[in-house]
């Protein structure tokens, strides 16, 4: 076994598998250009520092539960002067910086007006940058709380939505929630409040959600949390679907 050998299978007994991967492509450069040790050291830990952090992407998205993955430059701004008028505004959601902030986003818009496609893009930039995401509708979302406490495993399942930086609640509004179902979805947004952000879509404005909640003090309080430390997007026009089906 050579010294390179040797030294690659060490790089594997330490998990600096990029660097084992590259040490000979490295080492063959660093002599037909007459680099010294630091210099290829170097470039390998870069090589290390850059898989890891494309690994770590990848399974950000993966643990997303992202349907898709849109980017901004897929949102039609033209599609409708309410997107022309924000766009700025939408622009720097994108940027992220609201995370540091612990803002949360309210996306409001008739069916098909492009909330969702919104939402998922600025989750998909943030797995982007390498911060845990979670994607669920509130249908899924009361589901799965609803199933979690039936086996008294609820106090676990509310962790799952309360750990990420960013959670996507998508399409509120569209199912009536019942009094279980707003119920956990409070706890969802209470315990979320002022320690990650969370964006909602919804078809409702917010003197509205008393539809959707069992009863008004709940809707309510769940606005109020939401609104505190937030920016809301009114998205306005024809379904973009729609238009681009015809």
């Amino acid at each position: 076994m050579t010294d390179l050998d040797q030294i690659r299978d060490r790089l594997k007994q330490l998990k600096l598998t990029a660097m084992a991967a590259q040490l000979e492509a490295v080492m063959t450069e660093a002599r037909s250009n007459n680099h010294d040790a630091l210099h290829s050291f170097r470039l390998l830990c870069d090589l290390e520092i850059e898989s890891r952090w494309k690994n770590g992407v990848n399974r950000r998205l993966l643990q997303s539960r992202l349907p898709d993955r849109p980017t901004i430059d897929q949102f039609d701004f033209a599609h409708h002067h309410s997107r022309q008028e924000q766009k700025n505004a939408i622009l720097s959601l994108v940027n992220l910086g609201f995370l540091s902030q612990k803002m949360d986003i309210i996306l409001v818009g008739n069916p098909g007006t492009g909330k969702s496609m919104l939402a998922k893009t600025i989750a998909t930039a943030a797995c982007h940058h390498n911060r845990k995401v979670l994607f669920a509708t509130a249908a899924d979302i009361v589901n799965q709380l609803a199933a979690a406490e039936a086996d008294s495993s609820l106090d676990k399942k509310l962790q799952l939505y309360q750990t990420p930086e960013l959670l996507v609640c998508d399409e509120l509004g569209y199912l009536p929630l019942g009094a279980l179902g707003s119920n956990l979805l409070f706890q969802v947004f209470s315990k979320r409040h002022k320690q990650g952000s969370t964006i909602v879509t919804t078809n409702l404005a917010f003197a509205e959600w008393g539809k959707v909640f069992d009863s008004t003090t709940i809707a309510a309080a769940v606005a109020d949390r939401l609104v505190f430390n937030s920016e809301v997007i009114i998205l306005g026009g024809p379904s973009y679907r729609r238009k681009i089906k015809q």
